[in-house]
């Protein structure tokens, strides 16, 4: 019997486009604590807000910082702009229950009510932003969700469009394409400028096409 295959999927940027609502609320957070917007954005775009807020503002209690950039985002993921990236409904609807996971630096309930605005079928395994000790671009969060979906690394996809998440499921021993951008992302073993361009191939990889399809 082959080993099961698994997808593992990034969210913001990959799955879905909330990114004016993302600059808009790390800019009035950086406001608040008299920060460079800029600054800002581009540490955030690195990693988790924990790790963020630690590396803006060193010696503080990250806690409140983290509290104050939640309330902003709960708000934003509830009621703010909102577009699914264009090929991500069709192809999670073809995806079987259980062969895969989201993967995202955000939190689950953002996740959740974001997926649910937009109509997106939500997976059986979702890994966030406090799952493991470690975010992107560590690979911990995509070891879990392979745990979780009981598949190994060998037999896992990441569809990623940063540059922290391809680093993240190379480390962790996955398969790693990048997606949604005009060039590759360093480190990607395949790059597709679309989601769904990519879309024929993600659903041939989990039902045991090119497991291991690195050539770009």
């Amino acid at each position: 019997m082959r080993s099961k295959r698994a997808v593992l999927f990034d969210v913001d940027g990959t799955l879905i486009d909330a990114i004016a609502g993302q600059r808009r609320i790390w800019h009035e957070w950086a406001e608040r604590f008299d920060l460079d917007p800029s600054v800002v954005y581009e540490a955030a775009m690195r990693t988790r807000p924990l790790e963020t807020v630690a590396e803006l503002l060193p010696g503080r209690d990250p806690a409140p910082l983290v509290a104050a950039f939640d309330e902003l985002e709960d708000v934003e993921a509830e009621h703010g702009a909102l577009h699914g990236i264009e090929g991500a409904a069709k192809l999670l609807s073809s995806l079987e229950p259980n062969t895969w996971a989201l993967v995202t630096s955000n939190a689950e309930r953002r996740v959740t009510a974001r997926f649910r605005r937009l109509g997106l079928p939500l997976p059986e395994v979702i890994v966030d932003n406090v799952a493991t000790n470690a975010g992107k671009p560590s690979p911990d969060p995509y070891l879990l969700a392979a745990r979780r979906l009981g598949a190994r690394s060998g037999d896992c996809l990441v569809i990623e469009d940063s540059p922290a998440g391809v680093t993240a499921g190379v480390a962790a021993g996955m398969t790693t394409w990048s997606v949604n951008g005009q060039v590759p992302v360093a480190g990607a073993h395949r790059h597709f400028r679309t989601l769904a361009d990519a879309s024929a191939d993600i659903i041939g990889f989990v039902a045991g096409h090119g497991v291991h399809a690195t050539s770009a």
